[in-house]
């Protein structure tokens, strides 16, 4: 019997030209949305965050509503380009816009280092470094933006699209979720046995990623050298 013909998957194939080092670069641009994907879950496994969990639902449900429109729309990819499915709106832009905008909203309008019920033991990310983060991010999603006109993948229409529908649904996601705090729908979910059960908590509004195990740290270290000094005297 023959074998079965191959089929290529196509989640991180990409075309592009390898004479030409810009293309080399778009090609590895058109992973992002993949390692973010990946840095999504090891955040949320690793820091229980429910912000970090809420975040990456609206990331989720943005993706699917690119999947709804490209299939309501049916608009096809640039004719110099074989790739598989519509191109309106760009996923890639989409999901890029979406990060952005959102983290953008979290660092500058929702974190807020300075919360009474903030660490003392750990200094606060000033905001220009936050401002900093954010402009990055921004730049850097427009780097992934501007690769897939450049690879072909999509037209400057679908990737503008693309970027101005993952914005909306960062902006409409984050008003829902502060919407949700305010009437404490979110901290009513953290008292969930469901969310007991993963140890889900809400500490990185008011404190940076790094506090608590710096906190723990620095407690630990204290009570070492408390018992190297008791044992000295």
């Amino acid at each position: 019997m023959e074998d079965p013909p191959l089929a290529s998957l196509s989640l991180t194939h990409v075309h592009y030209n390898a004479a030409d080092p810009l293309s080399h670069l778009s090609a590895y641009l058109a992973l992002v949305p993949q390692a973010l994907v990946i840095t999504y879950v090891a955040l949320v496994w690793s820091t229980r965050e429910i912000e970090v969990l809420l975040m990456f639902a609206g990331q989720m449900g943005c993706e699917a509503l690119n999947w709804i429109l490209k299939r309501s729309i049916r608009e096809e990819r640039p004719t110099q380009m074989h790739g598989k499915g519509y191109g309106m709106p760009s996923s890639h832009a989409q999901f890029v816009a979406f990060f952005s905008t959102f983290l953008t909203l979290f660092l500058l309008v929702r974190h807020n280092p300075n919360h009474p019920h903030a660490s003392s033991t750990h200094v606060p990310t000033p905001y220009w470094q936050r401002l900093a983060l954010a402009l990055l991010s921004m730049g850097c999603a427009g780097a992934v933006a501007q690769s897939r006109i450049y690879l072909n993948y999509h037209t400057q229409k679908q990737v503008f699209a693309g970027v101005a529908a993952g914005a909306l649904c960062a902006v409409a996601w984050f008003l829902a979720i502060s919407a949700a705090r305010h009437y404490g729908l979110v901290e009513a979910l953290l008292e969930t046995p469901p969310a007991r059960f993963l140890r889900l908590r809400d500490l990185v509004v008011h404190e940076d990623l790094v506090d608590a195990g710096w906190e723990r740290w620095e407690l630990r270290k204290q009570r070492r050298q408390a018992m190297i000094g008791k044992k000295r005297g």
